[in-house]
């Protein structure tokens, strides 16, 4: 009764055990793989803006395997990012199409624009 009472205020307890065990696997990396793997983590967590826990969750796990395998298979970095590291980070983020906290605030622009149109009209 008590853990889903914390989950309900902070949120699922196994994302974070796997959250973690992401980053232990991104930390584990060798150099350079880590320091890759470490920024485009990063990169993600300020750009993705994704909220739901689930997808963000399996994004991460799917880039610790990507570096993983990379860093297994001795593929340089820039093999894997390509020429821009923004763009292959964007890339990547995009195809985990979890709700973002943009989809609310254009929810709320359209209404709004809506609103103001009927207001008009009246």
């Amino acid at each position: 009764m008590v853990a889903k009472w914390i989950e309900a205020l902070t949120g699922s307890l196994e994302q974070k055990k796997q959250y973690r065990q992401d980053m232990a696997r991104i930390k584990a990396l060798p150099e350079p793989y880590r320091t890759a793997a470490k920024a485009t983590h990063r990169y993600l967590m300020y750009s993705g803006g994704v909220t739901d826990g689930d997808s963000m969750i399996t994004m991460f796990t799917d880039l610790a395997d990507l570096w993983e395998r990379a860093a297994a298979d001795g593929t340089p970095v820039r093999d894997v990012v390509g020429e821009d590291p923004v763009e292959f980070a964007e890339t990547f983020g995009q195809a985990y199409v979890g709700e973002r906290w943009i989809d609310k605030e254009r929810s709320r622009l359209t209404k709004a624009i809506e609103d103001a149109e009927q207001d008009g009209t009246r």
